[in-house]
């Protein structure tokens, strides 16, 4: 009775695994590097990525459910092999599955749908360890120098993303639906960084840049033009999706969701000045 999580190294998938073996599940986890990912010993790490049907079908080996990404490679691109991920799993007669969705829909959603294989969507509106972006100005110098309109976030923890997917998988949730997923209150990036302050128990501030000023340091940063124009229109007319919170974790978990306090806390070794670059 295993349970397959692919992206297990990743920010959800991690939590997931974690999540899995402290209830009790068997778990193989797929992985592009097995010896730099770092998972719980207890956990089987394979060597696969899911843009490769054939890496997933070996890992599929005796495996009852599978949380599926839907996204791969080091550009997190849409997948596009989605009909064969699909044909996997049929073959190998797995379900339920939980798959985290992106940007975009990607080939796998439809797959899944015309094959009729029992599945739930889970989508966050924003990761709130989206803040760990900033990890590096905070431990250099407690300054984040962005362009913020004041937009507000009802983003979600991981752990609580992770906590739906269990649901799912284990068929404590049903499958055949779209879990929207936030967390209990709308932040600012304010207020993200006073509560990542008062978790490190020194001083973040926020100064904030003009758009010329954001489009340069992004620029600067590596980001392709598109990318830059994004984030600044993310600012200017965010979609008020995001910054509505939901009740899914509750209904799904039976708790409330966690807070971004509790996020900060979670994580705050990430912004020490001593920890890992």
């Amino acid at each position: 009775m295993t349970i397959l999580v692919t992206g297990a190294s990743g920010t959800v998938g991690r939590s997931l695994v974690t999540q899995l073996l402290a209830a009790g599940h068997a778990v193989r986890a797929l992985s592009r590097d097995p010896r730099r990912a770092a998972l719980p010993a207890a956990a089987e790490v394979v060597r696969g990525d899911i843009t490769d049907a054939a890496d997933l079908t070996r890992a599929l080996d005796g495996v009852v459910a599978a949380h599926l990404i839907t996204f791969g490679g080091d550009g997190y691109a849409a997948l596009e092999n989605g009909p064969e991920i699909v044909a996997a799993l049929r073959a190998a007669g797995v379900g339920p599955v939980s798959v985290l969705g992106g940007w975009d829909t990607s080939t796998l959603e439809p797959a899944l749908d015309a094959a009729g294989v029992p599945w739930a969507l889970l989508s966050p509106v924003e990761f709130m360890a989206n803040t760990l972006d900033h990890a590096d100005a905070i431990r250099a110098d407690g300054e984040v120098r962005v362009y913020d309109g004041g937009r507000t976030s009802a983003a979600v923890h991981e752990a609580d993303i992770a906590a739906v997917a269990l649901a799912v998988l284990t068929g404590a949730a049903p499958t055949g639906r779209r879990y929207v997923l936030t967390g209990g209150e709308a932040v600012t990036l304010e207020q993200k960084l006073a509560a990542v302050s008062d978790a490190l128990g020194r001083p973040v501030t926020l100064t904030r840049l003009s758009e010329e000023e954001a489009r340069a340091d992004l620029v600067a940063a590596g980001l392709p033009p598109e990318a830059v124009e994004f984030t600044i229109a993310l600012e200017n007319d965010p979609p008020p999706i995001g910054s509505i919170p939901v009740d899914t974790v509750r209904e799904v978990t039976g708790r409330p969701p966690r807070t971004f306090a509790d996020w900060a806390r979670d994580h705050v070794d990430a912004f020490r000045a001593h920890a890992p670059v």
